[in-house]
């Protein structure tokens, strides 16, 4: 678990460096195109392939990497490699097909995705759109790669793939004002899509790949991925579904409702995304490699051990979302048209949102470890049930809670989501060490609730003294947050949690380098 915990933190660094040359690359559209025309254009137009194909990408991909491991254990690296080469080239066959036809019918699909866009903004988009679209069959193709070299325990290259794209984006930009030519910004996304897969293939010979043309449709493991991926889609559609019904019933309420949800989804995003997400790509290649073999012992203490962790990164920042949301929410938004009102709005959804971060935490590790064991139609079932759970619960509280409810039917739905892949788990596989796993919940949410009480009242006590300017502000919220994770961390070796030991050992390494 050293290894994995190693590769956690590796990611998480690298995924927070890439999230902020994405945050860079907004503000150079903004200040370029600000809300304009051709900025609508670009967006719109660079949604559309991203929708269109990332959901199969995405699929084929979570797809890929127990079915390698099954290639890897009953034919060696050589069975292996002609999986992934299959695998690639079926991509690329069926990303020109799909370009192709949305190539063709790139004006009746514009229409849906932005049914607005008339006159001389249509024709620009469709244009747009096709010169975009092709890109896509890299799209497919990276992500391919990515599960390759995360099969090979390699998880920094596949999180840095964002770099060149960025950078690729942010020189088109500056390059179609500096050169007045507008269409410089569809062609700099084509390369920038394609980017993705050419960075990662030379690391990937270095891991022992090597290109060959080869293609079988009718191989075993080609047909099995189809029926896994399946599910898989499906459910990614239905949490869309489930966005879509949440934006709807939020344009019903006052005037920014649907900005104070989106400014709070974007907080609970990156957590999940910078946290989570890194935990997850790190944690499923060793899931798919240990559920291969016969003792299941190493897999089951595995499943024990990372949702423990997931859990005590989790509560801590749930706890402390809550109790300190609004000088959160005032200090990273508050400026401009961003009013009192809206820091007020945005930090209620956040508080609500926070309730369900440990069920989005959990679902995406919980998911993986059906994925690895090639189940993907439950996930599926439980993400359907949770989804209407959360439309219904959404009904009931936006009467009472406004936009608040919708913040809150989303966490409960995620709750009762990780309730039922728990139930479904255990009924999959039997016991998995159970018993420890609540005890962690236990024990982390009594140090989460002692910490939000003395960060908090830290917080009163130092914005009392200081005040409340700007840099008061910022000064009081980093020594409250700083002195709730020490409280936190002491807590949980006082508690004798077993997974702090896996951050111990890695500092006291460090420390006698």
């Amino acid at each position: 678990m050293g290894k994995v915990a190693k590769a956690t933190v590796a990611l998480m660094i690298v995924t927070m460096f890439s999230k902020v040359i994405g945050f860079v690359r907004e503000l150079v559209l903004g200040a370029l195109y600000g809300a304009t025309t051709y900025s609508d254009i670009f967006i719109a137009s660079s949604n559309i392939p991203k929708v269109l194909f990332t959901l199969v990408a995405t699929a084929l991909a979570t797809t890929f990497i127990p079915l390698y491991y099954e290639n890897l254990r009953e034919g060696g690296e050589e069975k292996a490699l002609k999986f992934s080469n299959n695998i690639l080239n079926i991509t690329i066959i069926l990303g020109i097909i799909l370009s192709t036809i949305s190539f063709i019918f790139a004006e009746p699909i514009v229409k849906i995705f932005a049914m607005g866009f008339k006159g001389e903004t249509f024709r620009q988009t469709v244009l747009f759109t096709r010169i975009i679209i092709f890109g896509a069959i890299f799209t497919g193709l990276s992500n391919i790669m990515k599960s390759y070299l995360q099969s090979k325990d390699s998880f920094a290259i596949p999180g840095l793939i964002g770099l060149p794209y960025n950078i690729i984006l942010i020189t088109s930009m500056l390059l179609s004002v500096k050169l007045k030519n507008v269409y410089i910004l569809p062609i700099g996304m084509f390369f920038a899509m394609a980017s993705q897969f050419f960075f990662q293939v030379p690391f990937a010979y270095k891991k022992g790949y090597k290109y060959k043309l080869f293609v079988d449709f009718k191989d075993e493991y080609v047909k099995k991925m189809l029926i896994l991926v399946a599910p898989i889609v499906i459910g990614v559609a239905v949490d869309q579904i489930n966005i879509m019904v949440d934006k709807t019933l939020a344009s019903t309420l006052v005037e920014g409702s649907i900005s104070a949800l989106n400014y709070a989804d974007r907080l609970k995003g990156f957590v999940t995304g910078m946290f989570i997400a890194s935990i997850s790509s790190v944690v499923y290649p060793q899931f798919s490699k240990l559920s291969s073999m016969v003792d299941k012992t190493e897999f089951y203490s595995f499943i024990r051990k990372s949702i423990n962790s997931v859990i005590i990164i989790i509560m801590p920042m749930t706890i402390g979302a809550m109790v300190l949301s609004e000088p959160i929410v005032r200090i990273l938004f508050q400026r401009g048209a961003f009013d009192a009102r809206a820091t007020e709005m945005t930090s209620v959804a956040l508080i609500f949102y926070s309730i369900g971060l440990i069920g989005v935490g959990l679902r995406d590790i919980l998911t993986k470890i059906f994925y690895s064991i090639q189940d993907t139609k439950t996930p599926m079932i439980n993400a359907t049930i949770a989804v209407l759970m959360n439309i219904l619960m959404n009904i009931m509280f936006i009467k009472y809670l406004k936009h608040a409810g919708l913040a809150l039917a989303t966490s409960l739905s995620s709750i009762i989501c990780i309730l039922l892949l728990f139930r479904s788990l255990k009924n999959k596989i039997g016991e998995f060490e159970q018993n420890k796993i609540i005890a962690v919940f236990l024990k982390s949410t009594i140090a989460s609730i002692v910490m939000g009480i003395i960060s908090k009242s830290t917080y009163k006590l130092l914005i009392s003294i200081l005040g409340t300017n700007f840099f008061m502000d910022v000064i009081s919220l980093g020594i409250a947050i700083i002195v709730g994770a020490i409280i936190y961390a002491l807590l949980i070796i006082i508690f004798k949690v077993d997974e702090i030991s896996i951050i111990t050992d890695l500092l006291k390494k460090k420390i006698k380098r």
